[in-house]
């Protein structure tokens, strides 16, 4: 495969050109955020934009919140640099991990403020967890779809118009570079979100098997009424430049927030991707259909910012890369696959011109808090049946 010759990200990574030299869409828009952006300007229009919301309602602003290090430190930041009061929404998406809502406890009563979680119904999220791994070899739509939409909800439940989001998009795709105005708004989940699918078609590809109702935490809110609330989603990256290691070592330090390991990850990372025990089926799944996973990811981001060679990255990817989870086991169980649909599922979507190989795969190790994984709510044989029958005749 084609990859970038400045850091190591291939041409089956989502959004991705290359430009003349073989450099990626991704560096130019990080060299673009480091030479051209004027911060202290960027950080001035944060103000004014917090100012003109601040007192005049419940709370000055919304900041969705899953606990893992962007979110804690967007909260860290505003609480600390602004003074507001927020309204933390998180959409807990099934499968938070112990150490993540012990940092959840830490940071909101550090802080102080309050904090509103929804937790759907688990017998959609199943549903729906299958449905979208069988159409697009990715089970996360939920999440997804529910992580940006839900606090848009909520912002006009609670009448607050502001709300203030982590990293952009474009510090890691290339849906939108560091030259345009990135709204997180409709188009932004239309674009980038719900892989292609919004909450209509998947209630059409799940035949009726669920109440439309149902589908309202997954569904954007009518333009409309945010329009009627005179509502602005932005990232807070989009104001100050993002640096995920410094932020990670100050809510470290500052919040008492800690790292846990993730499967088949560098130990040093272990600020990244904490909140959630099912990340290593979905890196893996990654694997399997692009040919790469998170250590090409941050060795990427760190050959960036001048923090590893290439020849280091190689080597970490070639020792941590492909590996099968020990938490497989339970997202089959949870959604009723034998192992021989799952790997027949993804190599469905393989992305040209990678070509996966189970050959002798290797499993990883499993974490120290593996046990404590909750395999709650397996799918019953039957219930998989009926929907893979159904996505079979749509093939």
């Amino acid at each position: 495969m084609k990859k970038c010759t400045k850091c190591l990200l291939p041409e089956t990574h989502e959004s991705i050109t290359f430009d003349e030299n073989g450099v990626c869409s991704i560096c130019r828009q990080v060299e673009y955020k480091k030479d051209k952006i004027n911060w202290e300007a960027k950080k001035e229009e944060l103000k004014e934009l917090i100012e003109s919301y601040r007192g005049k309602y419940d709370y000055d602003c919304i900041v969705p919140f899953s606990g893992g290090k962007d979110s804690v430190w967007t909260l860290y930041y505003l609480m600390k640099e602004f003074k507001i009061k927020p309204l933390v929404v998180r959409f807990d998406h099934g499968f938070l991990r112990p150490n993540l809502n012990e940092n959840t406890i830490k940071v909101l009563r550090n802080l102080g403020a309050d904090f509103h979680t929804f937790t759907p119904n688990w017998k959609v999220v199943q549903k729906l967890m299958l449905q979208s791994f069988l159409e697009k070899g990715d089970f996360c739509w939920h999440c997804h779809t529910g992580i940006f939409s839900y606090p848009m909800h909520v912002a006009l439940r609670y009448n607050v118009p502001l709300i203030l989001w982590g990293e952009p998009s474009s510090e890691y795709t290339s849906y939108y570079s560091y030259e345009e105005e990135e709204e997180v708004d409709e188009k932004r989940f239309n674009r980038y979100v719900n892989l292609g699918i919004n909450a209509v078609d998947m209630a059409v590809r799940l035949g009726g098997a669920l109440d439309e109702r149902d589908f309202k935490p997954y569904s954007y809110p009518p333009l409309k009424d945010l329009r009627k609330l005179q509502y602005r989603s932005v990232c807070l990256g989009s104001y100050i430049p993002w640096d995920v290691k410094t932020q990670s070592k100050i809510i470290q330090e500052e919040l008492g927030w800690q790292g846990d390991l993730v499967e088949n990850v560098p130990e040093q990372y272990n600020y990244e991707k904490i909140e959630c025990y099912m990340q290593g089926v979905r890196d893996y799944i990654k694997y399997i259909k692009r040919g790469y996973t998170r250590p090409t990811h941050l060795a990427s981001i760190d050959i960036r910012n001048d923090r590893m060679s290439r020849e280091e990255g190689e080597l970490m990817i070639g020792r941590f890369e492909g590996k099968e989870p020990p938490s497989l086991e339970i997202f089959l169980e949870l959604v009723g696959l034998t192992k021989e649909e799952f790997y027949k599922i993804c190599e469905s979507h393989t992305v040209s011109p990678w070509k996966f190989s189970a050959i002798e795969k290797e499993v990883g190790g499993k974490l120290p808090d593996f046990d404590s994984w909750s395999r709650a709510g397996k799918m019953k044989r039957e219930d998989a049946d009926i929907q893979i029958d159904n996505w079979k005749k749509t093939q």
